[in-house]
């Protein structure tokens, strides 16, 4: 039976505990707060004391390490009179948050993977990280169809600018994670991806039609909740064409929430709130009204909020004041319970906390990873020119973006055994570039990678003007490219596409030098296609 099936159901469990608790603690139920092991012990006792006192009903864990967050998960369920549900974001696995753990490639990454059963099989890893922590939901997977290259804060986060092929690895990864036994939340519900602002900062505005949010934002969301999505997490987005009010965020509109989420599209799982402390909320409803109005529109849990004893009270005054009922909040409390009874919270479990990071770095998901990384890698030009390379001749190889040697020219000079490695850092100045170029002799071939030194593949490369042109310069005479970083960043350097063989490899990380280090060596055919437009040569789709 689907988790969505099961969350309709409700055991004895759920009205026992729920006959049990008081109006106020019904209300906490619908508060989720934030937890870090890299915080210190005052920040891990304060988080405990809003346990004890408030009866809140679950965490999301942010920052730390996998054995410290099993420690403290035990120390906090012990605390709570009703068992917490255990959340984090994990769009690339535990990695996006914790330490020494595995961080699976970004979505953009996957947008590009042909291979929907690695995808699937990535999502089953995840669930049994998850679960090895004492979680029972991931924040995850972003389902927005990101169709503005200038986004800010979704870009490559998202499987790509084509809402088919968004649904159909949203759906392989949502269901590796459900078979697996966790619960999931699709964000970021009507569609974060044609936006360029960033809602953590201010409220961003969608100004489409009702009819193009339908059957473009809207569609992976109606196609994954088809499918027996768990949960759907709400945006902090401004969308006149869907509610009118004035600087009305979606999280708090009830035409939203209710009307197209609940109603239009059927959903009858879980709702959560993105974080309720973000700008994009909080800028217009100061004082909690903002929590008021976010179950009023139909919300189930309010994760992050600025305040939960301010809050609770806030939402005792709404129902006394009758702008809210006291059915309206039972209904969530029972969906929470229901949601913790199936995940296991019926039954007082304690996590492991021995051999913690060994269980999240297992070799099989290790292997996974690289397979993952091999199965994106989009060669955009120049079959051909690949096939030409030979071990035998001269090979310069050339990274330009870091002074450090890559672990992709480590690979090659394993087979191109005749190669002579030189590193150019991304502000490298004519002078420097000029002593480069000095060394390479018109018959070498060149192999150039470069790489976007960045923590998380953004847009702007950060390379200095003298770079941009020396490989334009490269483009036209032999030189064949790895390209280390988003995609969108093609547009930026412009001659690029005269280059004799251009692969996309995504991002900086070794799995995916490796991958890219295969093709060069032809040890590995490329077969991922392009997931998004970056300009008039590089297209949706693209690939060799």
């Amino acid at each position: 039976m689907c988790i969505r099936d099961r969350l309709k159901q409700q055991p004895k469990w759920v009205d026992s505990v729920f006959n049990r608790m008081s109006k106020r603690q019904k209300i906490a139920q619908l508060f989720f707060v934030r937890a870090h092991t890299n915080r210190g012990q005052a920040f891990e006792d304060s988080v405990g004391k809003v346990i004890k006192r408030e009866k809140i009903g679950g965490l999301v864990f942010f920052q730390g390490g996998p054995g410290r967050q099993a420690i403290l998960t035990n120390k906090y369920q012990k605390l709570a009179k009703v068992p917490l549900l255990i959340t984090s974001d994990g769009e690339w696995g535990l990695g996006m948050r914790l330490d020494s753990t595995i961080s699976y490639p970004y979505q953009m990454a996957l947008g590009a993977v042909q291979n929907k059963e690695l995808i699937y099989k990535m999502g089953l890893e995840v669930a049994k990280d998850y679960k090895r922590l004492g979680m029972h939901m991931n924040l995850a997977p972003d389902v927005d169809v990101n169709n503005n290259a200038k986004n800010p804060v979704i870009n490559y986060r998202s499987f790509g600018e084509n809402k088919y092929n968004v649904a159909e690895k949203g759906a392989a990864y949502m269901k590796g994670m459900q078979d697996g036994g966790l619960m999931v939340s699709l964000k970021h519900f009507p569609g974060h991806g044609d936006t360029d602002v960033d809602s953590h900062y201010d409220l961003p505005q969608l100004n489409f039609t009702k009819e193009r949010l339908d059957s473009l934002e809207i569609y992976p969301f109606r196609e994954l909740i088809k499918q027996g999505a768990a949960g759907v997490m709400i945006a902090h987005m401004n969308i006149p064409a869907l509610d009118a009010t004035p600087n009305m965020p979606s999280t708090l509109s009830k035409p939203i929430v209710t009307g197209v989420l609940k109603e239009q599209l059927g959903f009858k799982g879980i709702v959560i709130s993105d974080a309720m402390e973000m700008k994009g909320v909080v800028k217009y409803y100061k004082d909690s009204e903002a929590d008021v109005m976010g179950i009023i529109a139909g919300n189930d849990i309010l994760e992050l909020t600025e305040d939960t004893k301010r809050a609770v009270k806030k939402i005792r005054q709404a129902i006394r004041d009758q702008r809210l009922t006291m059915e309206r909040i039972e209904e969530s409390v029972k969906k929470i319970l229901v949601a913790k009874y199936w995940a296991g919270l019926n039954v007082k479990k304690h996590v492991n906390e021995d051999n913690v990071v060994a269980e999240v770095n297992r070799p099989e998901s290790m292997a996974l990873l690289q397979q993952l990384a091999d199965a994106s890698m989009t060669l955009l030009k120049g079959r051909d020119a690949l096939q030409q390379l030979t071990p035998d001749k001269r090979t310069v190889i050339l990274n330009v973006g870091t002074p450090d040697v890559t672990v992709f020219q480590q690979e090659l000079v394993t087979t191109y055994k005749n190669s002579i490695v030189y590193n150019l850092d991304k502000n490298a100045n004519a002078n420097a570039i000029a002593k480069v170029l000095a060394e390479i002799k018109p018959e070498d071939q060149v192999i150039i990678g470069i790489i976007d030194s960045r923590l998380r593949p953004s847009n702007n490369l950060p390379l200095s003007a003298d770079l941009r042109m020396f490989l334009a310069d490269m483009a036209k005479k032999d030189a064949v490219f790895a390209f280390f970083a988003n995609p969108y960043n093609l547009a930026g350097l412009p001659g690029l596409e005269n280059a004799k063989s251009l692969l996309v490899a995504y991002q900086k990380e070794d799995y995916m030098q490796k991958a890219a280090a295969s093709v060069f060596k032809k040890q590995l055919v490329p077969t991922g296609k392009l997931p998004v437009s970056v300009n008039a040569f590089f297209k949706y789709g693209d690939g060799l």
